[in-house]
């Protein structure tokens, strides 16, 4: 067997023997109008809070967006009780088995946006067609002529993509009307875009369609909904997610690692945020860089008097100024008199 086999059974065998874990890690958006976002921010902090949960959760005029992790009955008892609001019945959660909690703290907070684009398009009024996994898999093994179109940020694709797959060199979703021109001359060929659970493509798909391309497609769910339906058949390296996890392993048919160590060059899947909260870039670092290192993605930002303790882990849990917990304990009284603004910094 060749080393490369080797490796790809490796990884394989330890998707599928890997212990049951006590958790679950929730991902899951959905557009749905909030016409009182602040004062069901505070109801939905408080059972979070009630229900042991931890994670982000964004509300928005426009919806829910959340990552969210608990013991796998408070997270379906929280799974239940958003759907039981006739505004999210039909929420899709992307549900994950994990040892731990993978989140050390909790945030509910109130935004413009469930997700930052700034594209001046509605999902709700239009939106590339919807493609299930089992569909989207068919698609691409079948269809030589089809595009994939990666809608997520550059740190996130550099450890894991589709085969094949068209990325942009953009920090975040803002950045699309820059790049659409890169293109451009795929305006009539079928286009599907995907990103990692679905919610970046409802915006991005409608934007494309807005600009002229007349056949758009989207991965409903995202890669995760994929990992977890159909294997992640073709999804090369692991994806990238916002919990301490930082990767997770979402093909267990043809697994491939596509990244490299940023010191060493070395293959290496293991995904690190610089221990200098200055830097605080998003690379893959092998383990005995790593530790070499303390964290850091070079000699310079090892040695800034900042850097934070590296545990081997190279995730760090954000610190929110200005966001106080105990908000979700503010009587309704007072929430008629808050105004929204594009984050009130709860």
């Amino acid at each position: 067997m060749h080393k490369e086999e080797t490796t790809t059974q490796n990884i394989t065998n330890e998707a599928t023997t890997a212990p049951k874990g006590k958790y679950s890690v929730l991902l899951y958006y959905i557009y749905s109008p909030i016409e009182n976002p602040v004062e069901y921010r505070d109801i939905h902090h408080q059972y979070c809070i009630d229900n042991n949960l931890l994670g982000r959760i964004i509300v928005a005029p426009e919806g829910l967006n959340g990552t969210v992790s608990g013991l796998i009955e408070d997270c379906e008892k929280y799974m239940a009780w958003v759907k039981s609001d006739p505004r999210f019945a039909k929420v899709d959660f992307k549900v994950e088995n994990h040892q731990t909690h993978a989140f050390t703290k909790l945030y509910v907070r109130i935004k413009k946006e469930i997700v930052h684009s700034e594209l001046p398009v509605n999902p709700l009024e239009q939106t590339g067609k919807h493609l299930e996994p089992k569909e989207f898999r068919e698609i691409i093994q079948n269809d030589p002529n089809v595009v994939l179109v990666d809608m997520r940020s550059n740190y996130e694709h550099s450890v894991g993509k589709f085969k094949g797959a068209i990325t942009f060199d953009m920090e975040n979703l803002r950045e699309l009307p820059d790049h659409v021109k890169e293109i451009e001359h795929l305006k009539d060929k079928k286009i599907i875009t995907y990103c990692t659970g679905g919610i970046k493509c409802e915006k991005a798909s409608a934007y494309l369609l807005s600009q002229g391309f007349t056949d758009v497609y989207q991965l409903h769910g995202g890669i995760i909904k994929y990992g977890l339906e159909e294997g992640g058949e073709n999804f090369d390296g692991k994806c990238y997610v916002f919990d301490n996890r930082l990767t997770t392993q979402v093909n267990t048919v043809n697994p491939e690692v596509i990244s490299k160590c940023h010191v060493c060059g070395t293959t290496s899947d293991r995904m690190v945020n610089c221990a200098n909260p200055d830097c605080n870039e998003h690379v893959a670092i092998c383990e005995k860089c790593g530790w070499e290192l303390e964290g850091a993605c070079s000699v310079t930002c090892k040695e800034n008097p900042r850097k934070r303790i590296y545990t081997g882990t190279g995730y760090y849990a954000k610190t929110t100024e200005g966001y106080k917990p105990e908000i979700a304990l503010r009587t309704r009284k007072n929430t008629k008199h808050l105004h929204i603004v594009e984050d009130l910094g709860l």
